[in-house]
């Protein structure tokens, strides 16, 4: 693998991440539980679409085909789509939604702190516009989740269940391959491994504030959740392409 073939990769993982994500919590538009929250959701789905034009329109860039970000976004199937299976999780409940936001935006933020020193000045400065969004991500949900962990009985146990549920799928975030290694050795972007030990200390104190248990054992360590794709990523593509899909080429 060619350093412009592990970017590639790398662009459309991060540009996926964000893609499908923005479009998760996009659902809950309207149906949120108080109007605030309602046009939080919202402005934080803008903020991860911004980001994936970021990503994906370099990823066209790099790939040299004459792809754009839209193509890249509409008009690949499920398969093709490098997303971190944390982001296709469905939304469940308010407090379910705000815990998988947390868990992404604490490894985002380590993440994009790292890539605002890669060799790359592209990424560089990618990581710099969106590292700004990204705080405030961070402690909007962080103490959310403090607060809805440290709430009622009923709010404590249903963010205990979210995290129970999610937390496995945490340790792919931390799994290096041959991309990782390519874009290391090129100063591009960080061994995910070496982001873990902050990520454990971030998520762990807001844990405690929240009165919440982490489960034993993640993804890292035991394999519990595998792969890049679940039967979730088909429904959202089938609402998020409609579109393109039914009249190829529409422009607005």
């Amino acid at each position: 693998m060619n350093r412009d073939q592990a970017l590639f990769e790398f662009l459309l993982r991060m540009g996926d991440s964000t893609l499908i994500l923005s479009h998760r919590i996009s659902e809950w538009c309207g149906h949120a539980p108080v109007i605030e929250e309602d046009i939080a959701l919202a402005n934080t789905a803008l903020d991860l679409i911004g980001q994936t034009q970021f990503w994906l329109e370099l990823a066209g860039e790099v790939e040299g085909k004459g792809r754009t970000a839209d193509n890249l976004a509409h008009l690949r199937d499920a398969w093709d789509f490098r997303n971190l299976l944390l982001v296709e999780r469905p939304n469940g409940d308010f407090g379910k939604t705000l815990m998988r936001q947390f868990l992404f935006d604490v490894w985002q933020s380590l993440m994009l702190a790292k890539l605002k020193g890669s060799s790359d000045q592209r990424i560089a400065d990618i990581a710099e516009k969106a590292s700004k969004e990204v705080a405030y991500h961070v402690e909007r949900s962080a103490n959310t989740v403090i607060s809805l962990g440290d709430g009622t009985e009923e709010s404590h146990q249903r963010m205990q269940d979210a995290l129970e549920d999610l937390y496995p799928y945490v340790g792919e975030m931390f799994i290096g391959d041959k991309v990782d290694e390519v874009l290391v050795k090129a100063g591009i972007a960080p061994d995910p491994a070496s982001l873990r030990a902050e990520y454990d200390r971030i998520v762990g104190d807001v844990m405690y504030k929240a009165t919440l248990q982490l489960p034993e054992d993640d993804f890292a360590h035991q394999g519990g959740k595998t792969g890049r794709h679940t039967e979730h990523l088909g429904y959202i593509l089938a609402d998020m392409q409609f579109l393109q899909r039914a009249y190829p080429g529409a422009e607005w």
